[in-house]
């Protein structure tokens, strides 16, 4: 097991850390429909309480938080832990959200593109332009699954557009330290898929059979891909689910290594602290945020490291 620092705990299922300047990490509770401050001391404070099910978030160029709601889930405790299910009776639809950090307003960009509802808004990241590719995973209800897909969109509501679908379950969502590639974490088969970008929200789509992109890999213990971060060398770092820990992927996929953590539901990583070498790593199913030296620098993120 790695040797980490437990930041904080008692947190209702965190995702979507962000490593802010002031030491503090911005994390969702998508169990209780918050976004929190979690300080160093462990300190947890109220941001604003969307509810539904916030999930991926990402500081834009207006210094706000954007937030992909995914609706909402049903969880279930099991031995102590908070397991995540299906789509809930009181699912309040799929959006992102601009939250103000100073008053906490929450204000609605998106629900739908091209008249498509989305369905599960799960992880975000925004370009140098100002513009964000978020990922849907798209919802579950028992026997029937939605289909995800990767999306691109600007902060001012004005534009939306489907870029790759579907990814079954498309999960983490990551850029290229040169962003000429954007990298979506599938999660119910664990693998990584690599798209070049060829334009505002599009990508290369590859010849022969339909798939989403370029296969970075796939790991080969069974396991289940959430969501991810890049290093400042361009190593995508992944949250894997089952096969606790983050996986980490070469850009051209011929390596593949893991960092073990001891939460089935290891969830999200981010980097922030001195020289961004500090690896913040949410323990989901446990309620934990916690910290680690990480192994090299991470990418500094538009908007909050630059």
């Amino acid at each position: 097991m790695s040797n980490y620092t437990v930041i904080t705990d008692g947190l209702l299922f965190p995702e979507g850390p962000i490593a802010m300047p002031d030491g503090t990490v911005i994390v969702v509770e998508i169990a209780a429909g918050r976004l929190t401050r979690v300080h160093p001391d462990g300190r947890k404070e109220t941001i604003a309480e969307p509810g539904g099910g916030p999930n991926g978030a990402a500081i834009g160029p207006d210094g706000a938080c954007y937030v992909c709601n995914n609706g909402g889930m049903q969880f279930h405790e099991k031995d102590g832990l908070l397991l995540p299910g299906d789509m809930p009776e009181d699912y309040s639809g799929g959006r992102i959200e601009r939250i103000d950090l100073e008053t906490g307003k929450v204000e609605v960009l998106y629900t739908e593109v091209n008249g498509e509802p989305l369905k599960g808004p799960n992880d975000i990241v925004f370009d140098r332009q100002g513009g964000f590719w978020f990922t849907d995973l798209g919802k579950g209800r028992g026997r029937s699954q939605d289909r995800g897909g990767l999306y691109y969109a600007r902060i001012d509501g004005s534009f939306i557009r489907e870029a790759v679908f579907p990814i079954p379950t498309a999960n983490g969502v990551g850029l290229s330290p040169d962003e000429k590639t954007v990298y979506v974490a599938d999660t119910l088969p664990g693998r990584l898929w690599a798209m070049d970008i060829i334009g505002e929200g599009e990508v290369a789509r590859p010849p022969g059979p339909r798939r989403p992109g370029r296969l970075v890999g796939q790991p080969s213990e069974f396991c289940y891909f959430d969501s991810l971060a890049v290093d400042a060398d361009g190593n995508i770092c992944v949250a894997t689910i089952y096969h606790s820990g983050i996986t980490i992927f070469s850009p051209d996929g011929a390596s593949i290594r893991h960092v073990p953590t001891d939460d089935l539901v290891t969830t999200n990583i981010c980097f922030g602290g001195a020289d961004l070498r500090t690896a913040y790593i949410t323990l989901s199913s446990a309620g934990k945020l916690v910290s680690m030296p990480w192994e090299r620098p991470g990418l500094p993120l538009n908007f909050l490291n630059v």
